[in-house]
């Protein structure tokens, strides 16, 4: 096998590998800071895939000029998602958590359906379209882009929890929200943040996928089990397990696609996480 080869597999695999960590990273912080399971993940991609696609073709944005919008409106969305749905059965049991998040993802999907249709949409002559050669090797800009974009983001989010005020708070917020508040920290706020934070991150993946991939009612589902995947991997709660994760199940996924088919490339994914959960039933990195 050429080298030309191997370096194309490898792009295309840590593209899909870092959207895969980026989506995956903004729900395992919601789950690290509020133990909460966020069924409606995927639809969170679909409507920042949508947000993207009717500002490129409504105003002629391009992906990249409207991304850093998109992460805000979607910031906004899961800050009123909590606020508004999320707060409300915090105090109820497990199973009222996850029929309001699932109840959620049926609600989203179809108005999404109702207002969009069940076409499929694409962003298409974007920057990011075309293909960059080096010497033998064609490498596609989406996936480059995808790479170079969220390991900005993860890099910026790592930044934020771990080098200031606001990610210590939440930090204190996830440990013990009790002892949180006596020591003055605004734990509501905290949860909001976290799901506002969350959500952002898909709407930063949302963006980048964007630029390659259809965009449907139903397109978040295709992401969000190997995120949930990636998450159960690197560990329920820790952000760099989730990264390690998300780009390992990228370029497993696009390299076993490749040289033994398309419709088992998610077969070696799963193994791979049995094997882990055996040894590891916490994940790689997860909090013990």
């Amino acid at each position: 096998m050429s080298g030309e080869l191997i370096m194309q597999l490898v792009v295309s695999g840590l593209g899909m590998g870092f959207i895969f960590a980026l989506i995956a990273i903004g729900l395992t912080l919601i789950y690290g800071v509020m133990e909460v399971v966020n069924f409606a993940h995927g639809e969170f991609i679909m409507l920042g895939m949508y947000a993207t696609y009717l500002a490129y073709a409504t105003w002629g944005a391009d992906p990249v000029v409207s991304l850093p919008f998109v992460a805000g409106l979607m910031f906004c969305f899961g800050v009123v998602v909590y606020y508004l749905l999320i707060r409300r059965v915090m105090s109820g049991n497990m199973q009222s958590q996850i029929f309001a998040t699932f109840g959620l993802m049926v609600f989203l999907q179809a108005g999404a359906q109702f207002v969009m249709g069940a076409d499929y949409f694409a962003v298409r002559n974007s920057w990011l379209s075309g293909v960059v050669k080096l010497g033998g090797v064609v490498l596609p800009v989406p996936q480059l882009a995808a790479v170079v974009g969220a390991s900005l983001a993860t890099v910026l989010l790592y930044l934020l929890v771990f080098r200031t005020s606001i990610g210590r708070q939440l930090r204190a917020a996830a440990q013990d929200a009790q002892a949180a508040s006596t020591l003055g920290v605004n734990v509501s706020l905290m949860y909001g943040l976290a799901w506002g934070i969350g959500a952002a991150c898909v709407g930063v993946a949302a963006s980048l996928l964007s630029n390659f991939y259809y965009i449907f009612p139903r397109v978040g589902a295709v992401f969000v089990l190997l995120a949930y995947v990636a998450v159960a991997l690197g560990g329920f709660g820790s952000i760099h397990g989730a990264l390690i994760a998300g780009v390992l199940i990228g370029l497993l996924q696009v390299v076993i696609g490749f040289f033994v088919s398309s419709e088992l490339k998610y077969v070696p994914v799963y193994m791979l996480y049995l094997a882990v959960v055996l040894v590891r039933p916490r994940g790689l990195f997860g909090r013990t």
